[in-house]
């Protein structure tokens, strides 16, 4: 029997200019898939952008990851630091705005939000958000914990994430290096589905459990989303 470790948890990646699945000449392609489109990494399948998708926060995890720089390395993170660590404080931004520690590899800060996206068959997968993108978490975090319900007692708490739903879509951003797509969130309201809200929590408790294991490559790192070519 397989178990849930065994199986890659899907990343959920927004297509970009650079992206090798939207590149014909690309051994990564995928037809049809253009810059702007959300794409499944390991089912493959693309969602339209504009339409987005509608998912279901399960976790949050936020981690800071080493990498060696894109050929040098084995294509996996050298080192993941959990959000109490002060590794960023040996880091030093070089001219690509590249958090540099002294031994040359750079740290990416990565929000990491496990979710479940709703649909005829409902799926667990990650979306990390990094760089120009951690904006749109802290926004999405704060709508999480902006929610209040009255309990029995008559006093507002604040639900689990879990307990209500999300639409993702993609827009166009930009800054002074360029432009990309980047995630915009809005509240779609209470998970209805009684089966998919203890899909959405059993997800939660297997990775607080440490039972879902994440295999970073540097497919999640392919897309500039600074506009800027490395």
């Amino acid at each position: 029997k397989i178990g849930q470790e065994d199986l890659a948890l899907p990343f959920l990646k927004i297509l970009g200019q650079l992206s090798p699945e939207v590149n014909k000449r690309d051994g990564k392609y995928v037809e049809g898939a253009e810059p702007g489109m959300i794409f499944n990494s390991v089912s493959g399948e693309l969602y339209d952008g504009v339409k987005g998708i509608d998912v279901i926060p399960a976790f949050y995890k936020l981690e800071y990851i080493e990498w060696k720089d894109r050929g040098d390395g084995p294509g996996a993170p050298v080192a993941i630091y959990d959000s109490s660590s002060d590794i960023m404080s040996k880091t030093k931004p070089d001219a690509n705005y590249k958090d540099r520690l002294p031994n040359g590899n750079y740290i990416e800060k990565t929000a990491q939000h496990f979710v479940i996206v709703s649909g005829d068959s409902p799926a667990t997968a990650l979306i990390a958000m990094k760089s120009t993108q951690l904006k749109t978490s802290r926004t999405w975090n704060s709508m999480i914990q902006q929610i209040k319900l009255k309990g029995k007692d008559g006093k507002l708490f604040t639900p689990a994430a879990f307990s209500h739903q999300y639409h993702l879509k993609t827009v166009q951003q930009s800054n002074d290096k360029g432009t990309w797509f980047g995630w915009s969130v809005s509240k779609i309201g209470t998970v209805q589905d009684g089966a998919l809200y203890q899909q959405a929590k059993a997800f939660a408790t297997s990775i607080s459990k440490g039972d879902v294991k994440v295999k970073h490559g540097e497919e999640t790192t392919a897309q500039s989303d600074r506009g800027t070519h490395y």
